[in-house]
């Protein structure tokens, strides 16, 4: 379900089923369960073009099913009791009540021995009792786990979040005011606040109050409380008694503090009058790897980024990141899968931000703080390559009193961040072959023809406008991929191509044989490749539904290459599953192509039917390469 709604079109049953390593006849198995959760309305639509959600799949999605034994629900409610019962639980008692056999129980507990590795939680057996040891606060993170599991794309959802504690736990009539309150709350003491952080905190609030009613708080620290932890702490004291009708210790109220001082950001980070107030409460430490990082990441990437403002707006966030990770309560963020596939350049400079800044401030990083470091470059290189975009555009409209002056104005105000009108032509026989702009934006028929040409109306009518707007689409693509096809011829080889990738061991041993390739071609040596599998633990390179493009940081190649491999059916690769794996060697001397590979390389792959096309027929490396040029060349 979540596919089809991202991807907001028809779907095969083919293609669902490759990017979820099941077979079509599970996808119909699927639908079918789908559509059972809505009686009276249509979860998932069918056609002969395939699956595509319907006018009820939100409704599908909340909808929690009559019956749960999945092996997912048996998991949740398995972890659940055991964190419910200090003593621990019955085995055999758990068995029937979940009505399963007493060995599937016992496969279902050899999971969550899976589940508890880094909790600082162990499950222990002695007869016919299971236990878990470990501190509250172990306990807590690991129902965070559980409910992020639950919560899709990792936003905040209270149902989902009652299936974790148990449907006794807080209601969205109490917590739907509190959230309101805590936000208003917050405001007065002058802080913005992130409402992608601050649904985790709503999480942990949720979490505290159920675990203290059940006479399970968390114990205060030792640790002198700052002034904001306390003034913060005074506040969530009186909302949650007031909202909640709970009560919070010192040791709850220090913790849950702690969560919403390093979820909210202080305004006026990026004011110039005022970035002396936000050094001021910045460790220099940070400020400092934060800069130098900052600054190799621009120049390894040419990216326009090392900005004052830019590197304190990210210092704060970073030192806030730190202080996270001490608690090792992680900030999930909804917007990492499509950031990674749409943005995948700028997820690449985050992740090497982040990479040093894990070696140098010693904080392991997450997919999820990965992509909140991505949003803070997307944002800077937003305002700086925004004039990069424009399109060129000359005006023909023949003169006639002020006509010409009213439509360049109405183009202006209506396309202006679009195009860049750079010349009026007012006759009625311009030399149409001296026009070099991008767009020709004529109230005439021109003589010549071509996809930059746009016939408009003397006065811009709405259907003028999204023709313009489409034209300008269309040629930026065409330029993009025109671009991308120059580069890529260069790079592939019919000795670097693999067609038939095994699943076993991905994906590290994908990454080794076809970075033996190269190796053999003399194109990267053994450290390459190590760097690579490197660079791959700390963010999956899975950037499509059907690419990865696995690869070093830095651009040590002899010359850049690509070595491909077509997996078909699909392979897992990180959490998700791909049909192609691209592994990509850059040299110094190709730094600037380095962006349009990248980015258009993903691109092509990230449209469902094109990769499907390209999987399906290219069984040899010629049908790969042709394939790959059919479907830039559109």
């Amino acid at each position: 379900m979540s596919l089809l709604l991202r991807d907001g079109d028809w779907v095969t049953a083919g293609a669902l089923a490759d990017t979820l390593g099941v077979t079509p006849r599970s996808i119909r198995s699927y639908v079918t369960a789908l559509n059972e959760r809505v009686p009276t309305g249509v979860a998932v639509e069918s056609g002969p073009h395939g699956y595509r959600a319907g006018a009820d799949a939100g409704a599908a999605m909340r909808s929690v099913p009559t019956v749960t034994g999945t092996p997912r629900d048996r998991l949740h409610t398995l972890v659940r009791a055991l964190l419910d019962a200090p003593d621990g639980i019955d085995v055999f008692a758990t068995a029937d009540a979940l009505f399963v056999s007493p060995a599937t129980l016992d496969a279902d507990l050899a999971r969550v021995r899976a589940l508890l590795g880094g909790t600082q939680l162990t499950l222990e057996r002695s007869a016919s009792t299971a236990r878990l040891r470990g501190t509250e606060a172990a306990q807590r993170r690991l129902l965070s786990t559980l409910a992020h599991d639950e919560m899709e794309a990792g936003s905040f959802d209270l149902a989902a979040l009652r299936r974790t504690l148990g449907t006794e736990s807080v209601g969205a009539a109490a917590f739907g005011p509190f959230k309101a309150d805590l936000v208003a709350q917050l405001g007065e003491l002058g802080y913005f606040v992130n409402e992608i952080g601050i649904a985790d905190v709503l999480m942990h609030i949720a979490i505290a109050i159920d675990r203290v009613s059940q006479d399970r708080p968390l114990a205060a620290t030792e640790q002198p409380a700052s002034e904001a932890q306390t003034e913060v702490a005074g506040m969530l004291a009186e909302l949650v008694a007031r909202d909640l009708d709970v009560v919070l210790g010192a040791g709850d109220l220090q913790h849950l503090a702690t969560l919403v001082l390093t979820r909210v950001v202080a305004p006026g980070a990026g004011d110039a009058g005022r970035r002396d107030s936000t050094r001021a409460a910045l460790d220099p430490a940070v400020e400092h790897a934060v800069r130098e990082t900052v600054e190799r990441a621009a120049a390894e990437f040419l990216v326009d980024i090392a900005h004052e403002d830019f590197v304190l707006r990210l210092a704060l966030h970073v030192q806030n990141l730190r202080l996270r990770a001490r608690e090792q309560a992680w900030s999930r963020n909804p917007l990492t899968r499509s950031l990674k596939s749409t943005y995948p350049m700028i997820f690449e400079v985050a992740v090497f931000i982040a990479s040093e800044l894990a070696e140098r401030l010693e904080i392991p990083l997450m997919d999820d703080e990965i992509a909140y470091i991505a949003m803070h470059v997307g944002g800077r290189l937003e305002r700086s390559r925004r004039g990069d975009q424009l399109l060129t555009a000359t005006i023909v409209c023949p003169g006639y009193y002020e006509l010409h002056e009213l439509l360049r104005s109405s183009v202006d105000r209506s396309l202006g961040q679009a195009i860049e009108v750079v010349g009026v032509e007012t006759r009625v026989d311009p030399d149409w072959d001296t026009i070099g702009t991008d767009l020709v934006l004529t109230t005439i028929d021109p003589v010549a023809s071509g996809e930059r040409f746009v016939r408009i109306q003397p006065f811009l009518t709405d259907a003028d406008i999204e023709r313009v707007q489409s034209a300008a689409g269309r040629i930026r693509r065409a330029r993009r991929l025109a671009r991308l096809r120059t580069e890529l011829e260069r790079y592939f080889d019919a000795s670097a191509f693999v067609h038939g990738l095994d699943a076993s061991g991905a994906p590290e041993a994908v990454i080794r044989r076809l970075g033996d390739l190269l190796i053999t071609q003399g194109v990267v040596d053994e450290a390459y490749v190590e760097r690579a599998l490197q660079r791959e633990e700390l963010s999956s390179t899975a950037f499509t539904d059907a690419l990865a493009v696995p690869h070093a940081i830095g651009m040590t190649a002899t010359r850049t290459a690509i070595a491909i491999g077509i997996a078909d059916p699909s392979i897992p690769w990180g959490d998700r599953r791909v049909q192609v794996v691209a592994l990509v060697a850059f040299s110094e001397s190709d730094r600037e192509a380095f962006q349009t590979v990248f980015e258009q390389f993903v691109e092509v792959f990230n449209e469902r039917e094109s990769a499907q096309r390209i999987v399906r027929r290219a069984t040899d490396f010629s049908g790969f390469l042709d394939e790959l040029v059919a479907v830039i060349d559109g």
